[in-house]
């Protein structure tokens, strides 16, 4: 199986991340490997503790690797692009919140109001409300199935991990 890229957008509030987890569940249940990814344009995340050893090693300016049992995280200074991090992760399906600026299909996620704004650069939306817009699939953001089955059909389907290239 070819790996899977799907992207989502919509404004702050309108359902992206839950119909994410909701989805990431339901292929992890059909035994894929699913890589989420979320974008941060305004820098606002917090990843780890202050007063901890890794902070401590990332404040000193240094990338960082935590290794443990059950996961491994890095800490980068760099910023790094979508295809460029891809090469880290073994992944069947990738989901990624935001990044609207690449062209990648993309569902466009209203939970109340429809933001025509985000319709130029989405291949479908998910809402509650039916809506009919030029080339845009309507997907009901309560039937699962249905956008599961949409992004299996529709995702970028590639190798993107580097390491093959």
């Amino acid at each position: 199986m070819k790996q899977l890229i799907m992207a989502f957008s919509g404004p702050s509030n309108s359902g992206k991340t839950t119909l994410i987890e909701k989805l990431t569940q339901h292929f992890i249940q059909k035994g894929l490997r699913v890589l989420v990814i979320k974008h941060d344009p305004a820098d606002k995340a917090n990843f780890d503790i202050e007063g901890k050893d890794s902070f401590k090693f990332f404040q000193s300016g240094a990338e960082t690797i935590i290794l443990s049992p059950t996961r491994t995280t890095l800490f980068s200074h760099e910023k790094k692009d979508l295809f460029e991090v891809l090469r880290f992760v073994e992944f069947d399906l990738c989901l990624i919140e935001g990044f609207k600026e690449l062209d990648l299909p993309r569902i466009s996620v209203f939970y109340k109001d429809i933001d025509e704004d985000y319709f130029a650069y989405s291949n479908a939306v998910a809402s509650y409300e039916k809506i009919s817009y030029k080339n845009l699939t309507w997907l009901d953001l309560s039937d699962l199935e249905q956008i599961a089955s949409f992004i299996l059909n529709n995702a970028l389907k590639g190798e993107f991990d580097a390491r093959t290239r």
